[in-house]
């Protein structure tokens, strides 16, 4: 790897969005720090801001460690975000309608047919399925790293379920109550206002039969469910009804929701299910966890879904490897956002090469998420290399692999003092009428000396993330 980029500027000189925190670091004694952490961890646990982790055995709760300094970014810095971020999401939404529609992507041979035709992810159900404004993906979490002052690569895009924005809210809500001076001194962007924007953004994608307004609600598969909190917390915060299942029910192609006054017609369903799981009379059968005819209920425009069924295909790492060009074909321009080089492992030249370097490489599987199924070369054992090897020789076609980048660090306060720490940037941009990004995002911080991995199933924490307004 290349020489690591600290965005704060460890060790040498403070960078200037940084001058404030750096200065706030320097006036505070680590042992108010220390209390500090200790009372934001406090205030995590009587909110009840959980992960659940089920692979593990023991407790499945747990915090997702949070760290209490800042990540900064200048006001010109996320403009150049946000309007990458909002053109990559709009050839996405391009991507998504034409493969259920016209494939003229596909038959221009700007993408191989085969990999979205038989993808997993594709779903025959919507071919010719009309939408408001053409938009699957309402949601959007799109994973950004940086390697330098002006050097940012997407790492994935997450088109389905995103997750994660009600630690980014809480985060900063903890930091308002730990630091109230500090943002008293600060001019930051604010972020509160962020459920009220995904609510309108739900509201404007209703159906047309809509008069009114619209009633939406969050399905969610249940209590068990690791992102449980979140769909429990972005309800709250909307006004809007959480539903399992069981709430709702399918009659004459329209969805109802079951409530102590009756039924009541729902027009707008943000769910928080994956496609298989949605309906069963249309995907698994045995699922318990959907509605029967809802797929319907939408075919009919008589129920907006967000996100749409079949957005999933957009969130496949080996299509990822073909959104630039997605760029360039639907809008005519430039990609404003790199890809990380990428290799396609079912190609048997790139195949070649990622197997003569796995040590060097990170290797990811096509659909997996959470870091699971991933192999960080430069921090693995001879044998874990070797055992990966065998998997990715038997499917090949189930891998990518890409170049193990320098990912910058902001300083952490961990057990022995301030540290930098590398992190990663999930920005959430919403889709409906209009398009919105929230200023800032997740920051996700790889809290080992070293890691590369942010993943809160993998032991990654949180911080706040700032977006100075000037």
């Amino acid at each position: 790897m290349s020489a690591i980029f600290d965005e704060m500027g460890w060790g040498g000189d403070t960078r200037a969005p940084y001058a404030l925190v750096d200065a706030w670091l320097k006036s505070i004694p680590a042992d108010q720090l220390t209390a500090k952490r200790a009372e934001a961890e406090v205030l995590f646990r009587r909110i009840g801001i959980t992960f659940a982790v089920y692979t593990e055995g023991g407790d499945p709760e747990r915090l997702i460690p949070f760290d209490l300094v800042p990540r900064v970014l200048a006001q010109a810095e996320w403009q150049r975000l946000s309007r990458g971020l909002m053109q990559r999401v709009r050839a996405l939404n391009a991507f998504i309608h034409d493969v259920y529609h016209g494939q003229e992507i596909l038959r221009a041979g700007r993408v191989p047919r085969d990999l979205v035709l038989h993808n997993a992810q594709f779903r025959p159900e919507m071919v010719g399925q009309d939408l408001p404004f053409d938009i699957y993906t309402h949601i959007a979490g799109i994973d950004l790293v940086r390697t330098g002052p002006d050097d940012y690569y997407v790492l994935e895009d997450n088109c389905r379920t995103p997750s994660g924005v009600s630690y980014m809210l809480e985060n900063r809500e903890v930091m308002l109550r730990l630091f109230p001076e500090l943002f008293r001194r600060a001019r930051v962007s604010p972020v509160a206002h962020y459920p009220d924007e995904l609510l309108e953004t739900l509201r404007s994608v209703a159906p047309r039969h809509c008069e009114g307004e619209p009633t939406v609600a969050l399905l969610t598969p249940g209590i068990y469910n690791s992102a449980y909190y979140e769909h429990a917390f972005l309800a709250d915060e909307m006004g809007i009804a959480l539903v399992e299942g069981h709430d709702l029910m399918v009659k004459d192609d329209i969805c109802y929701m079951r409530t102590t006054r009756g039924l009541q017609r729902l027009d707008v369903l943000y769910r928080r299910i994956d496609d298989d799981y949605l309906d069963p009379l249309v995907f698994r059968p045995e699922s318990m966890l959907g509605v029967p005819g809802i797929h319907y209920a939408a075919c009919a425009g008589n129920l907006t879904l967000c996100n749409a069924v079949g957005a999933g295909i957009a969130d496949d790492k080996a299509i990822y490897i073909h959104v630039p060009e997605m760029i360039r074909f639907y809008l005519g321009e430039e990609p404003l956002l790199q890809n990380v080089p990428t290799w396609d492992c079912k190609k048997p030249d790139e195949l070649a090469h990622v197997l003569d370097h796995l040590d060097e490489l990170v290797v990811k599987a096509v659909h997996g998420s959470g870091g699971y199924g991933m192999l960080v070369g430069p921090t693995s054992t001879r044998d874990e290399i070797a055992e990966f090897e065998k998997v990715l020789r038997a499917k090949p076609h189930e891998y990518i692999a890409q170049p193990t980048l320098a990912l910058s660090t902001v300083p952490c306060f961990v057990e022995s003092g301030l540290a930098p720490r590398h992190v990663d940037l999930r920005p959430f941009v919403l889709s409906g009428a209009s398009m919105q990004v929230v200023p800032g995002g997740l920051t996700r911080v790889a809290m080992r000396e070293g890691s590369l991995v942010v993943n809160s199933s993998q032991g990654g924490g949180t911080k706040d993330t700032w977006v100075l307004e000037s």
